[in-house]
């Protein structure tokens, strides 16, 4: 069993930055392929960011690409979601997730996710 568990939320101006992290536990997150997806309130979750098993390759939601990097410490058995330009529209609560697809394009379906952590609370002020 994989456990994960996300931090790194907090209230940050329009602008600002964060660095969200995912530690994963139990087993070598390198066999997954790793997400983040989000969900503001009253809206469905959506896709963000995933990387590839072992952190080799990205994908990135349009509305985050260009600002939002994804990345992968294998060492550490963690993965990074380093957010610069925060919009209001970023506010919601981000989820990690992780996948035995290790790539192409399911990496991009929350369907495909078999183990998520319990989320932390990103909001951006006007």
């Amino acid at each position: 069993q994989l456990q994960l568990v996300e931090s790194g939320g907090g209230l940050v101006q329009a602008g600002g930055s964060l660095r969200l992290s995912c530690a994963a536990s139990g087993r070598t997150a390198t066999r997954y392929a790793m997400g983040w997806f989000r969900q503001a309130p009253g809206k469905e979750r959506e896709f963000v960011a995933a990387v590839s098993c072992g952190g080799g390759i990205a994908g990135y939601a349009g509305s985050v690409k260009g600002r939002f990097t994804i990345s992968a410490d294998n060492a550490k058995n963690t993965v990074y979601l380093q957010m610069h330009s925060l919009k209001p529209e970023d506010t919601a609560v981000y989820y990690c997730a992780a996948t035995r697809v290790c790539a192409g394009s399911d990496v991009y379906t929350e369907n495909s996710y078999n183990y998520w952590g319990r989320g932390t609370q990103v909001t951006v002020s006007s």
